[in-house]
């Protein structure tokens, strides 16, 4: 991946935060369910805790190096 490209790094985390929101209004749905399947459920948690921790990553990548 090229992560050294801000535009690039930019339209990645739209596309990650997008699919957070949506996994977010999923499990909310899903877990409202009167019979829910858990075993989705807990898939898709894992899912957007992954989602989360690239986001949190790539908006590193953003922040310059101050090193210098």
């Amino acid at each position: 991946m090229h992560f050294d490209d801000p535009a690039h790094v930019a339209r990645l985390l739209a596309e990650l935060r997008s699919e957070h929101r949506d996994l977010d209004l999923a499990i909310e749905r899903l877990a409202l369910a009167t019979v829910s399947d858990q075993l989705q459920l807990t898939r898709m948690k894992k899912r957007k805790l992954k989602l989360k921790d690239m986001i949190a990553y790539l908006e590193s990548k953003l922040i310059p190096d101050l090193d210098a």
